[in-house]
């Protein structure tokens, strides 16, 4: 049985810079949505597809790199 792939990988950019690295079991407009009262005018790149939570969790220890 495959597991389920519902996390996203994502970069936080504002002014043409990630200023944050994340992943999120959520909708990525709910979780930009968040992110604005810290880093108003911002929006989210999803990075590649949505993948297991372990996954995304090893991307994100390993510095959220592409």
């Amino acid at each position: 049985m495959s597991k389920v792939q519902r996390t996203a990988k994502y970069h936080l950019i504002k002014n043409r810079k990630v200023v944050h690295r994340g992943i999120t079991d959520r909708s990525l407009e709910d979780r930009e949505y968040e992110h604005q009262e810290g880093y108003p005018g911002s929006h989210i790149k999803q990075i590649g597809r949505r993948t297991t939570r372990e996954k995304a969790l090893e991307w994100e220890t390993n510095g959220g790199k592409r």
